[in-house]
């Protein structure tokens, strides 16, 4: 009985995790950052597991990205986007969704 409520629970939790990353890729999406980046490989600009793996163990990097998110920027990611500046994203996008975002991408 113990092992059935243990894999249930295991379950459950995959489900629900699987159900904040697509909510989390919708609202990319629908603030437009799938236009230069994807989870998986560069597009214009880095992929977001790449940014992931840069910034592992960063206690910094979410307050930094956010930053850079809502300015917009370059020189983080030249060798991959070859100078590409990432326009800014506020006030378009809620302060609290960049968040949201940046903890996404690190996430990953």
């Amino acid at each position: 009985m113990k092992s059935k409520l243990l894999a249930i629970s295991a379950t459950v939790a995959i489900l629900a995790i699987s159900g904040q990353a697509q909510a989390d890729l919708d609202l990319a999406k629908k603030s437009g950052c799938l236009a230069c980046h994807s989870v998986e490989k560069k597009v214009v600009g880095p992929a977001w597991k790449d940014v992931a793996a840069k910034y592992k163990g960063d206690a910094g990097a979410k307050d930094r990205l956010v930053a850079k998110v809502k300015a917009g920027g370059k020189g983080n990611w030249t060798e991959v986007t070859g100078g590409a500046p990432m326009p800014p994203y506020s006030p378009r996008v809620k302060d609290e969704d960049i968040a949201k975002l940046i903890d996404f991408v690190l996430s990953l």
